[in-house]
Parts: structure tokens; sequence; C-alpha cells
């Protein structure tokens, strides 16, 4: 570790990477959330933090270094926090800052699991309170979602696509309205900087769960944070003589101590219509196929090649293969006596984290485990024949363990088989013979190789084989005009792994359904998240749009393979691209006007709210479809004018039709006021397109 902390140091320095030299880096970090497993190793989890501390200090980098979660950590290194809230946060030391480097967006996503989503009201919740307490520095994890190309997704089961539920998306695309409403909660607070750097916060309690904390610059010269804490009940507080609103769960900043410049429960930025990300699709077996239609491999089921190896007992499967390869075959031979039973239960027990089961070559069970306990056991009843039989049992590893005490050791694959006859009689096969092969045929071919898409070893013919396991697919695609990323629907096929002219765009697992019960389509963010509590696709698979680098494509012919593992039909695959996105907006006459507008005064309340609208890089608003200014019914994609409406569809065109971005000033005054004395909401839907 010593080497490699000294290899990346010196690299940095070699460019003139750190702030001391001009360069960007203003912090480095050594482990990373140790302190969540240093219990399991005892003393000598201790004196690793310590010697891992020193060592990093002795490199010199002249920034300051962090650990996270790590309550000892020694001086001069900065413990920091991670988690979705850190305004209870206390570093170890008064002389070191309040840090909050990882705060979650969202979470990842685990084959067989719904997908788990984050409010951004929830999400400006926790921010602004972290402000609130005397926080320093805040860091998203994750601001910009990824993709897990390849074999590289960490696991068990972390599937391909590490969006996170981030506020710009694995695909590059803003999401809204988490992007906009972060952009104007960080525009709030950067209002406030220089009182936030001047003083330590006071303190006031408002009442039941209901405070305020206030940073002075001088004594009638401040900014304060007002909350509300309670999960459900709204609240008029008093504060400095005036009278405020404070929904639940939220936090109202006054930039000057009486304006309200922002409140985290107050979504007024755009939003995106619908949950899909790509509008235009073309089928594989449509004008995608250029040149061939499809061609398939299929592959022998158990030992293939001659590098095969025979061992007594049961090996582990990670020390087995060196993670050169997702699979290992597991094979043996069971031999019936003439008159002995041939009615069996098999019973087989894996550490994780998926196996196919074949007797006599014929597949008879598929078991596996799941994200937070990958083990399984598999019991299926069998029939074998007279004389020799085989058992072939073909290991799966979807993403080595990456986090936990002793990660480093948990294994996979399987660790006990035996069979149950009619008379109840046991026979343990684990201490037996076992041939094992490491990885696939396909794999040792280089089927996913483009040197190899003209190869005779792939078939061809009038019917194409579908729902079967172990099957390599072939075809040839042109990708969708136009410059954007793009996004290929696997959702007919089973589980395996997909590639695009020899790149991997990662593993799939389409028939891997989440549990049906969980999931709400509005979820309250009121009250404490965790990972479970706002979900959604239950039913479904985790995943089944997986992203392509427009990159990796090129103009004319492109090759795709996959490899199935269970069963599916690549007729039905097709690839996506987003050429446009259907945007709503939703602005009240009582919410504030846009942070970025505030100066110091005493009329900012005098100012007019704003509906905004703007579109990705290089789109226009293409069209409005709904404009109303009054008491509008519905959601964002089906409103209809509410009892009292004033139809703003011609004004709203005449200002955004046609431009990247548009704001129209809420002000009944210039609009007209369709009923008096209601409260009234401008909402606006639109469509952006290239």
């Amino acid at each position: 570790m010593k080497s490699f902390l000294t290899k990346i140091v010196d690299l940095m320095k070699d460019d003139n990477l750190f702030a001391s030299q001009g360069g960007p880096i203003i912090l480095a970090q050594v482990e990373n959330e140790y302190g969540n497993v240093q219990w399991a190793y005892g003393v000598g989890g201790e004196l690793y933090v310590k010697w891992a501390a020193e060592t990093a200090i002795s490199l010199n980098t002249t920034v300051p270094w962090v650990m996270c979660v790590q309550e000892d950590a020694p001086d001069p290194v900065i413990n920091t926090c991670n988690g979705f809230y850190c305004d209870q946060f206390t570093p170890n030391s008064p002389s070191k800052p309040k840090m909050w480097t990882e705060n979650y967006s969202g979470w990842f996503l685990a084959f067989g699991y719904a997908v788990p989503y984050r409010p951004v009201e929830d999400l400006a919740f926790a921010v602004a309170r972290f402000f609130e307490y005397g926080g320093s520095f805040q860091n998203y994890y994750m601001y910009f979602g990824g993709t897990n190309f390849g074999r590289t997704a960490g696991g068990p089961l972390v599937a391909t696509s590490y969006d996170y539920d981030a506020p710009i998306d694995e695909y590059g695309f803003i999401r809204q309205p988490k992007w906009g409403h972060l952009r104007d909660l960080h525009s709030a607070i950067k209002q406030c900087e220089e009182y936030l750097v001047s003083s330590d916060p006071v303190h006031q309690q408002l009442g039941n769960k209901l405070e305020a904390h206030v940073y002075y610059k001088h004594s009638n010269d401040c900014v304060a944070f007002l909350a509300n804490y309670d999960s459900g009940s709204n609240a008029n507080v008093t504060f400095n003589g005036n009278t405020y609103f404070l929904p639940a769960w939220s936090v109202s900043i006054l930039a000057d101590c009486k304006n309200v410049i922002f409140n985290t429960a107050k979504v007024v930025t755009q939003r995106h219509i619908g949950d899909a990300l790509f509008s235009r699709s073309t089928t594989v077996d449509g004008n995608l196929v250029a040149a061939s239609p499809w061609s398939w491999y299929k592959e022998e089921v158990g030992i293939w090649g001659n590098n095969s190896f025979t061992k007594p007992g049961l090996l582990e499967q990670i020390n087995t293969t060196k993670d050169t390869s997702d699979f290992l075959w597991y094979s043996t031979s069971l031999y019936v006596e003439a008159g002995q039973d041939k009615e069996h239960l098999l019973n087989i027990e894996s550490l994780g984290h998926a196996a196919l089961v074949f007797v006599n070559k014929r597949f008879v069970a598929f078991g596996y485990g799941n994200h937070d306990d990958a083990s399984f056991s598999l019991t299926q009843k069998i029939s074998l024949e007279e004389g020799n039989n085989t058992l072939d049992v073909l290991s799966m590893l979807i993403g080595v363990q990456n986090y936990g005490p002793w990660f480093d050791v948990q294994g996979a694959g399987i660790h006990s088989v035996f069979l149950v006859d009619l008379h109840k009689s046991k026979k343990d096969l684990s201490s037996g013979k076992w041939t094992y092969q490491v990885g696939l045929e396909g794999e040792y071919l280089g089927l996913d190789n483009v040197s190899l898409a003209n190869s005779s070893l792939w078939s061809q013919g009038t019917s194409l084989p579908v729902n079967k396991s172990l099957i390599w697919y072939k075809a040839t695609i042109l990708a969708p005009e136009g410059n954007g990323p793009l996004a290929l629907n696997l959702a007919s096929m089973g589980k395996g792994q997909a590639w695009i002219n020899g790149q991997s765009i990662g593993r799939y697992w389409s028939a891997y359904l989440s549990p049906s019960a969980g999931c709400t389509d509005n979820c309250d963010y009121r009250g404490a998240y965790n990972s479970f509590k706002c979900q959604k696709k239950c039913g479904q698979p985790a995943q089944t749009l997986y992203h392509i680098p427009r990159t990796w494509v090129h103009p004319g012919e492109n090759l795709l393979v996959l490899h199935e593992e269970l069963g599916g039909d690549p007729s039905q695959i097709s690839l996506l691209t987003r050429t446009g996105q259907d945007i709503c907006s939703i602005v009240s006459e009582d919410d504030p006007p846009p942070a970025d507008s505030w100066k110091p005064n005493l009329e900012f309340m005098s100012q007019s709210p704003e509906v905004r609208l703007t579109c990705e890089h290089g789109w226009h608003i293409a069209g409005i479809n709904f404009a109303s200014f009054g008491t509008p019914e519905g959601k964002c994609g089906t409103f209809t004018p509410g009892n009292c409406h004033a139809d703003m569809l011609t004004i709203v065109q005449k200002a955004c039709i046609g431009h990247e971005g548009c704001s129209i000033p809420i002000s009944a005054a210039k609009l007209g006021d369709p009923c008096p004395g209601v409260v009234k909401r401008f909402v606006v839907e639109a469509l952006c397109s290239e």
C-alpha cells in the first residue's frame, strides 16, 4: 500500500497538480470508511489506522489529508462524515473543519432489487442542515452517475448501471428537478458565504423541533437558517418579529435575516415528465441489422478444453479463476448400479453468486443469491440412468465483493454437493474427484472480438434459436444518427453480457425481477431517508437499458455480440437514442423569487417569482403543450385547466419557442388576474428537441 500511495502522490507532483504547485488538488484521502469495519481487526485495526495516517503525512503533499468515517483519525489527518445526513457530525478535534465527503444523492442498483431514488427535497434539506450547523465542506456522491462497463461492477450482484439517481445521469443528461433544485440551493448558500466564514452559528429554539441558526458578520448584519425538522407537521414560526411558514422537514434560508430566498421543500425548478430517458428506437430485426441476420454459437456443457484439471474436493471459485472469468465449471461423474434408485434429490450449496446445473448435459436447475446474501442452497429432483452419469455445475460470479470486513477473502462457488435417494440415504459428493474448467469456450475463442465477426464458428439459419442457455448471438447493427449516447434495450434477454465492437457494455440480468411490493409513485420526502424508503420499478428488472457511449460506435456497420446464459430472444432487442425531452414547470405566486436574483435590500419579496425553462445544451424549446395561470389540476404530463384559468399559451410561445431557455415573471398585474384573492400557480408543459 505504501508503494501505491507513493506512486500516486509522485504522479500528482510530477504534473504539478497539488494546490501549492498551482494545481487543482486541495485535499487528499487515505483509506475509505475503514472505521465501519475496523472492529473486525481488533488491535491490528487501530495500528493500521495510525500507520496509514503516518504514511500519508510522510509523503508531504502540502495539502490536508482526510480519512472518511474514521473517528480515531490521528492529527493532523481530518476525520470526515459520509452518509445521508451529517449535520450532527463533529470532528474529533476542534482544530479540524466539519467536512462531509460523501452525501449520497441516491443509492446503487443491484440485480433483483427495485430501483432506489432520493427525493431532492430531502437531499436539499440534508445539505442546508449541514451548513446550518457549521459545515465547511460538502461533496455529493454521486453528482454525475456512471456505468460499470465490462466486469467492473462491484459485488455481489451490483448492476451495470451506477446512475445513483444523481443530478447528472449516467448518460450525461441533467436530471430534473434534482439538478435545478440543488443549483438553487447552492446559489442561496453562496449568497451567505461571507457570513458563514465570519462566525460560528448562534442557536435559537423556535418551538418543538423548530429552530434557527444565525450567522453574524456584525451585530445587526446576519443570515439565518430556519429549520422545521418535524417529519409530519408544518409550522408558522416567529423570528426577529416576522412570521415565516416552514413546511415539515424543511429549511428556509434568509440571506439578510429577513427575506427567504430558498426553502428546501419548495421545488420551483423545472421537472422532467416521465421516467423514460430515451424516445426513439429501432428493433434489431428492423433497420438496425445492416449486413446479416442473427448468427449464433452454442456452448458445450461441461469441460471443453485440454486446460482443465482434476482435484479432490470442491475448490473456491475466485482463487481458482484468479478473477480471469465470471465462470468455473465443476464436473464429476455418478455411477448407478443395476437395481439402484434412479430418482434422487440433488442438493447443492454455494457461497454464491449463481449456478446452472446440468445432469447428463441436460439443464435441470438454476440457483442464485442476492446482493445482501449471495450464498444459496439448491435442491432439485433428478433422474439418473443406469451406469455412468455426468453432473456439470457452472458457477457464476456477478461482481467481486468490494466492501465489508475481510472482503478480500470473501469466497464464491460451490462448497457442498450431495444426493439423497428414495430411502433417504445421503451420498456426499463434496470430497470426491471434480474436474474444473476456468471460463467458457466462447471466452477462450474470443467470440466477442471484432476479428471473429466473419468466422465460420458462427452458425446461421432460417430459425433463430431463442430461450436457450449458454448461447452466443451476433448481429451487425447501424447506430441511429446524432451525437448523443445510446442505450441497448435488453428486456427480452435473460442473463449474460453484451459487447459492441469488442467493448463490453456490462453484465445484464433482465430475468431477475425485483419484489412486487415496496414501491410508491409519490414517496414522502419527510422523515429520515434510507436506501429502501423510496423505490420504483417493483416487479421489474433492476435494469433493462444499457449505456453505449457514442464514441464506441461508428458510421456504418457495428458488431453486437451477446452471451446469453439463461435464455432470451435477441430479435426483440432495440437500440435507442434520446431526441427530445418533455419538461414541466410549476411555480406559485407565493414562491420566492429566484435565489440568484437576490440583492441585499429590503425589497426582495416585492420581486416576482419566475417560471424558468431550460433545455439540454444544443436543444431548443420546440413546442408548448400546456400553459395556464390560475388553479390548474393534475400533475406534470396530465395538467388540465382548473376553475380559475388564464390561458398563457401565446405568451409562453412568444417568449420560449426556438430558444434554449426562457423565463417569465409571475405577476398578476402583468399577466392578468383570473381570480383575485386566490393564490395562483403558473404551469407550463413544453417539449425540448434537437
